[in-house]
């Protein structure tokens, strides 16, 4: 597999519709996630993130103009002790809900699937980071329809131990624009983790189509103290 720029990724691909990174900074001392929405419709647009507690949450910014909160207010981020947890979809709470009994983080996705929004069937995709005690690794899942066919829901996990400096993985909805829009396909991209926070932020930002881009999250983690720093930028403001 090809260690891939993830600018160039984002640049070449006008709608990926919603992302997740999750890495390792270049200096060893983070664990590094990133979150995307875009949208194509005037409901899906109209959004905002804004923080809660220690995650964030979906907010239309217009309420005037929500006209189907479905799919598109949920809690993208929630932090369960050690674990962060990064989802396009209510499936956040499941996991939180899930492991929170003990259950594994597949396990907990269990219960559901693909949404429900025909003919796409957009793919729910979820991330975990664990971060203890100096040690840090992740998992990343995709629930995807078989090949459009929504009788079947075909389940992968990924799990990376011991993630390198400088590197991550990127999964993300769609493989490209269309109608109906395919669905990812493969293992998530490996690809190269760069920059402070600040930088990290600008470059996928600025790497995002313009007229689809919504909103982004990232999030850096020290891994030896278990703190963290946050940035959201959004389009509507």
């Amino acid at each position: 597999m090809e260690l891939l720029s993830l600018e160039k990724q984002l640049c070449g691909n006008a709608y990926p519709g919603r992302g997740i990174v999750i890495g390792k900074s270049e200096d060893g001392k983070y664990a590094v996630t990133a979150y995307f929405i875009m949208g194509r419709s005037t409901n899906s647009r109209n959004r905002i993130f804004v923080e809660e507690g220690e995650g964030i949450r979906t907010e239309a910014f217009d309420p005037a103009k929500l006209s189907d909160p479905s799919l598109i207010i949920y809690a993208p981020v929630r932090v369960l002790g050690n674990k962060t947890i990064v989802t396009n979809g209510d499936q956040t709470d499941t996991i939180y809900e899930g492991m929170d009994r003990q259950q594994t983080f597949e396990q907990s996705l269990r219960i559901r699937e693909f949404e429900p929004d025909a003919p796409n069937y957009t793919p729910r995709i979820s991330g975990i980071m664990h971060v203890e005690n100096g040690t840090y690794n992740y998992a990343m899942s995709i629930l995807k329809s078989n090949n459009g066919n929504p009788a079947a829901c075909n389940r992968y996990t990924f799990a990376y131990e011991n993630p390198q400096n400088g590197e991550g993985h990127y999964i993300h909805t769609y493989m490209q624009d269309g109608n109906p829009l395919p669905s990812f396909e493969g293992e998530p991209e490996w690809i190269k983790i760069e920059g402070d926070i600040d930088t990290f932020t600008e470059r996928v930002w600025n790497s995002l189509n313009e007229e689809n881009k919504v909103s982004l999250f990232v999030r850096y983690i020290d891994i030896a103290a278990g703190t963290y720093e946050s940035r959201i930028v959004n389009k509507n403001k």
